[in-house]
C-alpha cells in the first residue's frame, strides 16, 4: 500500500512543480510572451540600466539536466546595488539578510516565461518596526525601481 502512495505523492508533486506561477499577496507577476532565455537576458539588460547589478544567480534546471532529469527553466537572479546596501545597513543590521532582491524566471508550461519577485517593500517590512519609517522609504524606492526593471524586461 506505501508504494502506490508514494508513487502518487512524487506524481502529484511533479506535476505542481510544473504549474506556471500564480498571483499571491506582496508578490509581482507578469507571465510574459518571451521565451525564458530571453527573458533572463532582457531581466539583466533592464537591471543594468536601472542601475542594479546582478548579485546573485542560481537555479536547479542545468544541474537537473546533469543529472538527466528535465525540469521547466528556474532561475533567481539576486539584484541590488551598493548605495543601497548601505543604506539598508545603516538602518538595520538584520534586515540586509534580505538583500539582495531577488526576481524569479520560470518558464512556464506554454514555454513562455513569467518575471516574478517579492515587493521589496514587503521583503523589508518585518524590518522597519525596527528600523524606522526610513526603511520603509527606501523600500517604497526599491519598489519604483523593481517596477520598472519588471516593465521594461517584460516589453
Amino acid at each position: 500500500m506505501r508504494l502506490p502512495l508514494a508513487t502518487l505523492a512524487l506524481f502529484l508533486t511533479t506535476v505542481l512543480a510544473q504549474a506556471d506561477m500564480a498571483p499571491r499577496d506582496g508578490w509581482s507577476v507578469t507571465p510574459t510572451s518571451k521565451s525564458y532565455d530571453q527573458l533572463i537576458a532582457d531581466v539583466k539588460t533592464a537591471a543594468k540600466a536601472n542601475k542594479m547589478g546582478v548579485v546573485t544567480q542560481a537555479g536547479p534546471t542545468g544541474a537537473a539536466k546533469a543529472r538527466g532529469i528535465a525540469i521547466p527553466g528556474n532561475r533567481v537572479i539576486g539584484l541590488f546595488n551598493n548605495v543601497y546596501a548601505v543604506n539598508v545597513l545603516n538602518l538595520s543590521t538584520a534586515a540586509m539578510i534580505e538583500a539582495p532582491v531577488r526576481v524569479y524566471v520560470t518558464e512556464n508550461t506554454d514555454g513562455t516565461a513569467t518575471l516574478s519577485y517579492k515587493l521589496p517593500s514587503t521583503v523589508f517590512a518585518p524590518y522597519v518596526p525596527e528600523a524606522g519609517a526610513d526603511l520603509a522609504t527606501l523600500a517604497a524606492e526599491l519598489d519604483t525601481i523593481f517596477a520598472a526593471i519588471a516593465e521594461t524586461a517584460v516589453k
